[in-house]
């Protein structure tokens, strides 16, 4: 299992450059790299500019590519090699992958990392989901918590350790798996925003989710809604002085 404590962040916010346009991601990242642990980007800036773009990205900052690679094991493999030589640092699968796939996984992330540290974070759970909101084919008797444990089970028994998952299943999964590198996204600025309407349902704040065992946080609204991105990203940054590990 590759080991946590490298990570080159500086911080531990992934800023998410969850915008269109290649102008608005560079603005966001010139204002904010001194303060950020990474940028990650999605399927909106990656499909749209492709791997110059995120070679560029990667020269400011630790690299998220967040792709949620699913699909047959010679598939994933050949997404994230393509990553890796994009600059990524990060790249998420889907823990539902399988066991055979994350297993071929662990091998791909150890052969990288004898060039250089780069971690796969298996995606559990999608925060945009509630109990009452799963999909029909997941057995009906297993809570949402519940599905992240199997799943966050099966990716570290394959030999890897980085995991995604809701704040709210930090602290338990802490707990099963003290080495892991938890990544979590659903991150607000305060308690207030947590209870905003949005996409993303099992949030909180960026001292909650740390206290509980987070390693990192995905940060996006409370940063791009800003009217001034570092002073956000900064009063985060302040917020969780007190919890750091």
């Amino acid at each position: 299992m590759t080991s946590t404590s490298a990570a080159p962040m500086r911080s531990p916010f992934f800023v998410a450059l969850d915008v269109d346009d290649e102008k608005t991601a560079l603005k966001i990242v010139e204002e904010t790299e001194d303060l950020a642990g990474g940028f990650k980007i999605g399927p909106r800036l990656a499909y749209r500019y492709g791997q110059d773009f995120a070679k560029r990205l990667a020269r400011h900052s630790a690299l998220f590519v967040d792709c949620k690679f699913h699909d047959i094991p010679s598939t994933v493999k050949a997404a994230l090699k393509s990553a890796f030589e994009s600059g990524a640092t990060f790249a998420t699968v889907h823990a539902s992958n399988g066991s055979h796939c994350l297993k071929e996984l662990a091998k791909l992330e150890a052969e990288f990392n004898r060039e250089r540290f780069f971690k796969i974070l298996a995606v559990t759970v999608l925060t945009s989901f509630e109990e009452n909101s799963v999909p029909q084919n997941w057995a009906p008797s297993k809570t949402i918590g519940e599905h992240v444990q199997i799943l966050a089970d099966e990716v570290c028994n394959a030999g890897l350790s980085g995991l995604v998952c809701a704040p709210t299943e930090v602290q338990a999964l802490r707990a099963n798996h003290r080495d892991a590198f938890l990544v979590t996204p659903g991150i607000r600025a305060d308690k207030t925003q947590t209870k905003n309407s949005d996409d993303q349902k099992r949030t909180m704040s960026a001292s909650e989710a740390l206290t509980a065992g987070a390693t990192a946080l995905v940060v996006g609204r409370p940063i791009l809604e800003a009217p001034k991105p570092r002073e956000a990203l900064a009063e985060l940054i302040k917020s969780i002085n007190g919890f750091k590990k």
